[in-house]
């Protein structure tokens, strides 16, 4: 099996990268490896899906932890590493496309696989009219933002913002509120994976709002539309006694 290895810019991570590759060698290009090694944190797996994404390769992507939480990827341990990449049970994800109209009209695209996050850029809150398959569910949402997250990263910022955990099976999204003013007592809500989200900044001159897809940033937006993609997906791989479902499920008794 020919791996190709990727670090994050930390020292501790670039030197097992180092180690693993003087060890197991490293495929030339990402065309000839078989799989795709991340050492790193949550960011830098996510950097690594959407350079894949980027590159039109939908290589199985395997984590090793070098960060603080990293929930998408598995135990660091150099013995055995091909072995467990062979062994490993794989999660199908499929992004969220973002289309988002700025005040001077330009339209944007990107694609997120955690959520994608509307945020207010001053201090007054924002307003947001919500339109779920062309029907109005909310005339007008006074909040500090909103997002909309996929299962993967539904135990993100969505379980920060008091979010639901979705099973990596689900097949919902979440949206959800944050810090929400009026309608006081809305949580939120699931929603079929089929379902088309339109957002509407209203006030957008005196209540400006931005909007993120993971790490993209488009400000001064007016609409937004989110969906999710069927055509794009990746691989993760996780080793099957700790896999994303089993994370997940754990994840929701964490303190009991």
């Amino acid at each position: 099996m020919k791996l190709y290895f990727h670090a994050s810019e930390s020292k501790d991570a670039r030197a097992k990268r180092d180690a693993l590759i003087a060890r197991y060698g490293q495929a030339e290009s990402l065309k000839q490896a078989d799989a795709v090694v991340v050492l790193g944190g949550d960011g830098t797996m996510l950097e690594t899906l959407h350079a894949a994404q980027r590159a039109k390769t939908n290589l199985p992507v395997y984590g090793l932890n070098c960060g603080s939480v990293g929930f998408l990827l598995n135990e660091y341990r150099e013995d055995g590493l091909v072995e467990r990449v062979q062994d490993a049970a794989s999660a199908t994800i499929h992004p969220l496309r973002m289309q988002a109209t700025d005040t001077e009209g330009k339209t944007h695209e990107a694609i997120a696989f955690n959520e994608v996050s509307l945020m207010r850029q001053r201090r007054q809150a924002a307003k947001i009219r919500i339109t779920v398959n062309d029907t109005v569910r909310l005339e007008e949402l006074i909040c500090d933002g909103l997002l909309v997250a996929s299962p993967a990263g539904s135990t993100a910022y969505n379980l920060s913002a008091h979010g639901p955990i979705l099973p990596i099976s689900a097949n919902v999204m979440a949206l959800t509120p944050i810090s929400a003013f009026r309608p006081r007592r809305w949580d939120g809500a699931l929603l079929p994976e089929t379902s088309c989200l339109e957002f509407d900044i209203l006030e957008q001159d005196k209540r400006p709002v931005s909007a993120v897809a993971d790490s993209t940033e488009i400000r001064h937006v007016v609409q937004i539309k989110v969906w999710q993609s069927k055509e794009l997906s990746q691989t993760l791989l996780f080793d099957p006694d700790h896999n994303l479902e089993e994370r997940m499920l754990k994840e929701q008794f964490v303190g009991v």
